[in-house]
């Protein structure tokens, strides 16, 4: 009788892909071990020998969510002629992005944090700490608008960077509850259109 042959090797990367969008899909507390198991194709023990446990997984997931999706804002940021013009760019970047139908709706970084048990206060920082850096990013450019003349002196680099984060996250949550992309854009619309009060 022949030989069955070697298992075909496990695909790591590709097993994280598919946790990524159960997460995206799910959030962190809402994605159970047996779901996570299923979509990756693989077994809990193979899971738990390949990642450790469920946060080391979602943790591993959102920085592959932040190479791969977060990457265009981040060059959008970078290559706007204006700190202006760069955080509109990021903002239609994530607009489109979040209202993808070949994608689970909105933000997973946002979408992750709707809910947070008391047990799992480690994730809710990691994430906190995911949403701070991305405002830092948007400061960064303000100041950056500053230094290049094409900012005011007298702006606030931090308040500026709240206020677009804050739209930012709004865009996700109201992607999530099915605006189309049409209408997230409008919102960037009256967003860019507040520029100049909130800059000047």
């Amino acid at each position: 009788m022949a030989g069955r042959g070697r298992p075909r090797a496990f695909d790591r990367n590709e097993a994280l892909h598919r946790a990524m969008r159960v997460f995206w899909s799910c959030g962190y507390e809402g994605a159970s071990m047996n779901e996570l198991a299923e979509a990756m194709g693989i077994n809990k023990p193979s899971l738990y020998a390949a990642f450790g446990c469920k946060e080391t997984l979602f943790r591993e997931a959102i920085g592959l969510y932040e190479r791969e999706e977060g990457a265009p804002v981040s060059e959008a940021l970078e290559n706007g002629r204006t700190a202006r013009v760069s955080i509109e760019a990021a903002l239609r970047v994530n607009a489109r992005s979040y209202a993808n139908p070949e994608n689970p709706r909105g933000c997973m970084v946002v979408i992750s944090a709707l809910a947070g048990a008391p047990e799992n206060s480690p994730v809710c920082r990691f994430l906190a700490e995911n949403r701070r850096g991305n405002e830092d990013g948007f400061r960064r450019r303000v100041e950056r608008g500053i230094v290049d003349g094409d900012v005011p002196e007298t702006a606030n680099p931090g308040r500026i960077a709240a206020f677009y984060a804050t739209v930012m996250h709004g865009l996700s949550i109201r992607a999530r509850d099915g605006a189309s992309a049409e209408e997230l854009e409008r919102v960037v619309d009256s967003a860019i259109a507040a520029w100049d009060a909130i800059a000047g």
